[in-house]
C-alpha cells in the first residue's frame, strides 16, 4: 500500500470510525427504496419523506397498490419525484410479482429493478449483507478525484475499481462509509473545509 493511500485511510479513520449508512429503514426493501430516492438529494430529506411514506404503506403490497400520485405527493420535497414515485411503485410490484415479496440477494437480479443500478446494489449488499463493496456517488467520486485515488476524467465504474485496488476488500464497505462522510462533512462540493484538513498536502483541489 503506498503513502497516500496510507495517509487517507489514516485520516478517515480519525475522523470517522464508526462511519455509517445514514439512510433510516427497518425493513430490507426500505432501503433499497430509500437509496433509489436518495439520487440528487440528501439523505436527511429522503429520511424525512420516508418516514411518512412508509408508516402509511407498511408493507410491498400497500406500496404496489398506492396510487402514483399519492407516492408523489409524499416524496415530493426530494425533488425529481415523478420519475421516483414510478420507480417505487414498480420496484414494490416486481417484488411482490416475481419475488413473493422477498428482496433477492443477487446483484444481477437486483440490477433488472426499475430504477436500480450499480451504485444502489453495492449500497444494499453492503450495509444489509455485509458485502465488501464500495458504492460511487458523488461524494465518493469528487473526494477520490481531489485526493488522486482517480483521474478527472474517470467515470464512476473506473472510480470503483481504482478504489477497490487501492483498500483492502475487508474494509471497502467500511471506507465507503468514511468517504461518504468525509465528502459530506468536510471536503464538500462547495466551501469545502480546506483549512484544517491534513491531507491538504496531497490534495489535487487544493493545488488549482
Amino acid at each position: 500500500m503506498n503513502e497516500r493511500v496510507c495517509k487517507i485511510e489514516n485520516y478517515l479513520e480519525e475522523l470517522y470510525p464508526d462511519a455509517f449508512c445514514e439512510l433510516k429503514f427497518n425493513k430490507d426493501y426500505e432501503l433499497l427504496l430509500a437509496v433509489v430516492m436518495s439520487a440528487q438529494t440528501t439523505d436527511k430529506r429522503v429520511n424525512q419523506v420516508t418516514d411518512i411514506l412508509f408508516k402509511k404503506y407498511d408493507s410491498l403490497e400497500k406500496l404496489k397498490d398506492a396510487s402514483i400520485s399519492d407516492i408523489e405527493n409524499i416524496i415530493k420535497p426530494i425533488g425529481t419525484y415523478h420519475k421516483k414515485a414510478i420507480f417505487i411503485k414498480e420496484i414494490a410490484t416486481n417484488l411482490v410479482d416475481l419475488y413473493d415479496s422477498k428482496m433477492p440477494q443477487d446483484r444481477k437480479l437486483l440490477e433488472s429493478l426499475p430504477g436500480v443500478g450499480r451504485k444502489t446494489v453495492n449500497v444494499v449488499l453492503s450495509v444489509l449483507y455485509d458485502y465488501p463493496a464500495i458504492a460511487v456517488d458523488t461524494h465518493v467520486e469528487r473526494v477520490s478525484k481531489r485526493l488522486g485515488l482517480a483521474y478527472k476524467n474517470d467515470d464512476v465504474y473506473k472510480v470503483e475499481m481504482k478504489l477497490q485496488k487501492k483498500f483492502k476488500r475487508k474494509n471497502w464497505s467500511k471506507r465507503h462509509h468514511q468517504l461518504i462522510f468525509f465528502g459530506r462533512y468536510k471536503c464538500k462540493a462547495q466551501r469545502p473545509e480546506c483549512s484544517s484538513c491534513k491531507l491538504l498536502d496531497i490534495c489535487k483541489y487544493n493545488s488549482k
